[in-house]
C-alpha cells in the first residue's frame, strides 16, 4: 500500500511538470503497465485531481483545473517558498489579499514537517517588508542563499561569503547579518561589516555561497528605525524619493493586472481604487499611471500635476507635428 501511495504521488508530480503526457511515458517514467497506470489515474480523480485522458495516436493524459482545489503535492523548496509568499502578501496591507494570505498561512506552517518550519520561521523573523517594487529586470536570491542567511540571521552567527559588486569587483566578505529586506524582485542584507567597521547593505544574489563560521557576535542597535527606508535610501541612491498618490478610474485588480510592480492599489467604495507609490523621478509616476489606461486623480504631490502638464504638453506638440507632417503611414 505504502509503495502505491508513493507512486500516486510520483505520478501527480510528473502531470503537474507538463501539460500533456502519453501514456507511454508516463508508464516508463514510473516503471508500471498501462494497466497499473489507468489504475493510479483512477486513485487520482477519487482525491479530488481532474485527469483528463484522450485516447488515440494523439492522445494521452494531462492535469485539468478543477471546480475545486485538491490538496497539493509541494516539494521543500516550494513549501518554504509558498509560506515566505503567503507572509509578504499577509503584511501588504491591501485587504483582498492580506485576509485570506493569513488564513492561508495558518493552514500551511501547522502541517510542515520541523525542518521546513524552522527555515521559514528564520526567514520570517529577520524579514522586514519593503513598500515598492524593483520592476522588471530585477534579480532573486536563490532559496539556499536565501535560507542560510535567514538562519545567520536568526541565530545571530557571522557569516562569511564573497560578493561581486555592481562594478564586478569580487571581495571577501566577513560581516555579523542582522536583517533581511526584499523590494520588489530583490532582496537585501542589512549586515555589520566586520573588515570596514560599517553597516553594509548587500543584494543576495551578489553573494556567492555564504557560510557561517560558528562564531557568534554582539548585538548592536540597527542603523535606522526605519531598516526598510534605510536600505531604500541606499539603493534608490539617495533620500529624494517622493511618495505619489492618486484615485484612479478603475478597481484595484485591474490595476495591478495593467502595472504588476511599482505601486500598491487599494479599492475605494465607489469602484476606484487608491494607488500608492514611492519614485525618485516624478515622470516614473506619470509612466506608470499612464500605463493604466484610465482616467486618474493626482492626490499628492501637487509637483506632479505640473509634470503632467508639461509631459501633455510634450506629447501633444509631437501629436501636431505627426499630423502636419502625414506621419509614418507605413504599415
Amino acid at each position: 500500500m505504502a509503495v502505491t501511495s508513493s507512486r500516486t504521488l510520483r505520478l501527480l508530480s510528473l502531470l503537474q511538470q507538463r501539460r500533456h503526457w502519453s501514456g507511454g511515458d508516463l508508464a516508463d517514467r514510473l516503471g508500471v503497465s498501462l494497466r497499473t497506470l489507468r489504475r493510479d489515474v483512477d486513485r487520482l480523480r477519487e482525491l479530488g485531481y481532474p485527469v483528463e485522458a484522450r485516447p488515440g495516436v494523439a492522445g494521452g493524459y494531462a492535469l485539468a483545473p478543477g471546480a475545486a482545489l485538491p490538496p497539493l503535492v509541494l516539494d521543500d523548496e516550494e513549501a518554504v517558498a509558498l509560506a515566505v509568499g503567503l507572509g509578504a502578501a499577509a503584511s501588504t496591507g491591501v485587504t483582498d489579499l492580506a485576509e485570506p494570505s493569513v488564513r492561508a498561512l495558518a493552514k500551511v506552517v501547522p502541517v510542515m514537517p520541523a525542518r521546513l518550519r524552522r527555515r521559514v520561521d528564520a526567514l520570517r523573523s529577520v524579514t522586514v517588508p519593503g513598500t515598492w517594487g524593483a520592476g522588471p529586470g530585477g534579480a532573486g536570491a536563490t532559496a539556499d542563499v536565501l535560507t542560510a542567511v535567514a538562519l545567520a540571521c536568526r541565530d545571530g552567527e557571522r557569516l562569511a561569503f564573497a560578493y561581486t559588486a555592481a562594478d564586478g569587483a569580487r571581495t571577501d566578505r566577513t560581516v555579523d547579518p542582522y536583517r533581511l529586506v526584499p523590494l520588489g524582485s530583490a532582496w537585501y542584507l542589512v549586515a555589520w561589516d566586520v573588515d570596514r567597521t560599517d553597516w553594509r547593505v548587500f543584494r543576495l544574489d551578489r553573494l556567492d555561497v555564504p557560510r557561517g563560521t560558528g562564531r557568534p557576535f554582539a548585538p548592536r542597535p540597527l542603523p535606522a528605525d526605519d531598516v526598510a527606508a534605510w536600505v531604500r535610501e541606499r539603493v534608490s541612491g539617495g533620500p529624494e524619493r517622493r511618495r505619489v498618490e492618486a484615485v484612479v478610474d478603475a478597481p484595484a485588480s485591474v490595476v495591478r493586472r495593467r502595472v504588476p510592480w511599482w505601486l500598491s492599489a487599494e479599492d475605494e467604495p465607489d469602484g476606484r481604487c487608491r494607488v500608492r507609490l514611492d519614485v525618485d523621478d516624478l515622470l516614473w509616476a506619470v509612466t506608470a499611471l499612464g500605463l493604466v489606461g484610465t482616467g486618474f486623480t493626482v492626490v499628492s504631490p501637487p509637483e506632479l500635476v505640473t509634470t503632467l502638464e508639461q509631459v501633455a504638453g510634450r506629447l501633444a506638440a509631437a501629436a501636431r507635428a505627426g499630423a502636419a507632417t502625414g506621419g509614418d503611414r507605413d504599415v
